[in-house]
């Protein structure tokens, strides 16, 4: 087990938005966080990555508990793309660079330098390493911090919407790349999406989350009609569509 989150409480200002949520992630495991707006899928990645720090229950990677783990070992540990990444003055090539940095010592080695250029050919931005990232599109800034977040090599991966700014291409591209980094290397990665059928489509998990608590984790072939219009208040109909489960608005 990689990721073991045990009884996460957390509010905003006294407001409840987690309340007792439990789960655990295991290796080559990929585990999609739905649900509406507004019901905590951001907060909870931020907890798990002690961005905040939750009134109650504990998250654990590799059985640390992030609470007493040091900022430096949680970067060596977790890789955390947010939802929206501020350009900066500095080149893709040294943006990608700058997760390396939890695992720098004397300086940056010949290794850090392939890893970096391997991320960037794996992603597709070889050709945009010498650009700076303020001159780069949403789609494209967007696949730079996910490059840095993998140089980190992490044990688990946080990604918030991460296709969210992407073409249909490059969103079949980066969860199809996200699916084989997570596989291949054994880790276990955690991803909040709004897209229904990219997730049954993508995931091995799908959690939902309903008034700050679990309101249904299984896998696609477990989430039903029923599930879906509980968590959103919305008909739909599940159909099968050539071995995958597809979702759509009823009627």
């Amino acid at each position: 087990m990689i990721l073991n989150v045990a009884g996460l409480i957390f509010s905003y200002n006294s407001h409840p938005v987690l309340d007792g949520v439990t789960f655990s992630v295991s290796p080559k495991e990929l585990v999609a966080v739905l649900g509406p707006n507004g019901v905590g899928k951001t907060t909870l990645l931020r907890c798990i990555n002690a961005i905040h720090r939750p009134s109650g229950g504990a998250v654990f990677v590799d059985a640390r508990d992030v609470r007493t783990m040091p900022p430096a070992a949680i970067a060596r540990s977790v890789g955390y793309v947010a939802q929206r990444n501020e350009p900066t003055r500095l080149t893709a090539f040294d943006a990608v660079l700058m997760g390396r940095r939890p695992h720098l010592r004397w300086g940056v080695t010949h290794r850090d330098l392939e890893i970096v250029d391997a991320a960037l050919q794996q992603l597709r931005l070889t050709e945009l390493s010498m650009r700076y990232t303020d001159q780069m599109s949403g789609g494209e800034l967007q696949k730079v911090a996910i490059a840095r977040a993998l140089v980190q090599e992490p044990r688990l991966l946080l990604l918030d919407e991460p296709t969210a700014s992407l073409d249909l291409k490059n969103q079949v591209d980066i969860l199809g790349f996200i699916r084989n980094v997570v596989t291949e290397h054994a880790v276990a990665a955690v991803m909040t999406l709004h897209d229904l059928n990219t997730a049954l489509r993508t995931a091995d998990t799908c959690l939902f989350l309903k008034d700050g608590k679990i309101a249904f984790a299984g896998s696609p072939q477990q989430v039903d009609a029923e599930i879906i219009e509980s968590v959103y208040g919305l008909p739909v109909e599940v159909y099968c569509n050539g071995g995958r489960v597809m979702v759509a608005p009823h009627g």
